[in-house]
């Protein structure tokens, strides 16, 4: 194909580097790469003018998607075409399509946290992201405990959304709360939190919701601004974390 490298050898240095994103969240932060695999993922990351560092696709994925991967190819500064039986030593998919894009991971410190937005964030919890752009969130805020957004789990799981929206990763998260600018309201399940039906969520604010085993950290609550929660009827004590989000999303966009 013309344009693309061929590389045969397991051995290749591209090859453990592609493996080694698939794995481990700590060779996706040393490298700044994520993968995106398949034809839906690299379709949206081209929507939204992501460039691919590196384009990697199977012999008869570049026959079958010819089309598609041309016009990748041309958002790609390296391509790199492989045999079938070595892309599914790298694919992390049961069924690979045999298109895989290496992107960088965007750098927050970029991007501006609006002071007159509304944002949903996450302590120690997988990401609610599709929840939270369906809403109209301008963005998810996650402690460095929450899951790895650019995992494949996780970007598989977005469907597109984590190509779309900001996200910004706390270190620590009550710390950089304070500074940020925004008013945080923590989500408990207690009855002295005030009802969240009764917040007037104003621009410039966030939703926190802690993860379903433990809830918010005690720090994370004394330096939130307010504590809410959702009333609830029968003998539930709590809802789960995405139901939760869901709800409290839809109160602070209403």
């Amino acid at each position: 194909m013309y344009g693309f490298k061929k590389v045969t050898s397991r051995e290749n240095p591209l090859i453990k580097l592609v493996s080694s994103l698939q794995k481990s969240a700590a060779a996706r932060r040393e490298n700044g790469l994520f993968v995106l695999e398949g034809l839906r993922l690299c379709t949206d990351a081209c929507d939204n003018g992501i460039r691919f560092d590196k384009l990697i696709v199977s012999f008869s994925a570049a026959e079958r998607h010819a089309e598609k991967i041309a016009a990748f190819a041309k958002n790609a500064d390296d391509r790199i075409a492989v045999p079938d039986a070595l892309f599914k030593k790298i694919g992390d998919t049961e069924n690979p399509q045999g298109i895989i894009a290496l992107c960088k991971i965007p750098r927050t410190e970029n991007i501006n946290i609006k002071k007159n937005g509304k944002y949903v964030a996450l302590e120690n919890i997988n990401a609610i992201s599709r929840t939270a752009e369906a809403l109209g969130a301008d963005g998810l805020i996650l402690s460095s405990g929450s899951c790895d957004p650019y995992s494949p789990k996780a970007m598989r799981a977005s469907m597109g959304t984590l190509l779309r929206m900001p996200i910004f990763v706390f270190g620590d998260f009550a710390a950089e709360m304070k500074s940020c600018g925004l008013k945080f309201y923590a989500c408990v399940p207690s009855s002295s939190a005030e009802s969240i039906s009764n917040v007037k969520f104003l621009p410039g604010c966030a939703v926190m919701i802690g993860n379903e085993a433990n809830g918010l950290t005690e720090e994370t609550k004394a330096a939130a601004h307010k504590k809410i929660t959702i009333p609830m009827c029968g003998r539930a004590e709590s809802l789960n974390a995405a139901a939760a989000a869901a709800i409290a999303v839809w109160e602070m966009m209403k």
